[in-house]
């Protein structure tokens, strides 16, 4: 069984820089072996997240949102309220990462499936996606680091979030689709914290063997 910790939902969400230093903790405790692997969910004040491959033209240029550049891979992305945060901090062999991303989406596939919302896996591209009109939007985005052969980083799952953020960046580094969330496929309001438990259950179901 994997522990779960949820250190703050909106109203109290949690400030990037404070999300990072608990990772941290958590990743340090889980390599040496005196903590269990641990799945933290949670809800980011507004944030935008640059990973190691983000070039400039896709940083926002002017925004009242903070830049934080952070040690995944990836690009730019937003976390925000209405977004769910997880940080599954498990054991992963460096070999098996695109394993441990591909088994990432199918979890939160499954998850959204349960709002009648038909996710996606695109190949090339990592996330979720949902189709609409003919046009592909993406309702979760993934970005790991595997350090010391621990997981870091994860995913963000759009619940009820604006779309107003992603309109000053390029988010992912993709301009030829769009962002969505559960909400706007469901047509019916889902917060971080309702969805949260739904996510817990998956990801226990999905990673009680993770290839180590």
């Amino acid at each position: 069984m994997i522990e779960v910790l949820e250190p703050g939902y909106h109203p109290t969400s949690v400030e990037y820089r404070a999300g990072w230093d608990l990772q941290q903790s958590v990743h340090d405790e889980v390599v040496a072996g005196s903590r269990e692997e641990t799945l933290i969910l949670l809800e980011h004040a507004s944030v935008f997240t640059a990973g190691s491959r983000t070039e400039q033209h896709e940083r926002p240029s002017h925004s009242g949102i903070p830049v934080i550049d952070v040690n995944r891979g990836g690009k730019i992305t937003w976390h925000g309220p209405g977004q769910l945060v997880g940080y599954p901090i498990v054991r992963v062999a460096r070999e098996d990462v695109v394993t441990y991303v591909r088994r990432l989406e199918v979890m939160l596939i499954d998850v959204v499936s349960a709002y009648g919302i038909a996710g996606r896996q695109i190949e090339g591209r990592s996330g979720v996606w949902v189709e609409r009109a003919g046009a592909w939007n993406k309702i979760a985005a993934i970005g790991v680091r595997v350090e010391k052969g621990v997981a870091m980083h994860g995913f963000a799952l759009n619940c009820n979030n604006s779309m107003d953020p992603y309109r000053e960046i390029i988010a992912c580094g993709i301009s030829d689709a769009g962002i969505t969330s559960i909400a706007r496929e469901a047509g019916r309001d889902v917060t971080p914290s309702e969805i949260a438990p739904a996510v817990a259950r998956a990801f226990d179901r999905a990673f009680e063997e993770v290839p180590a």
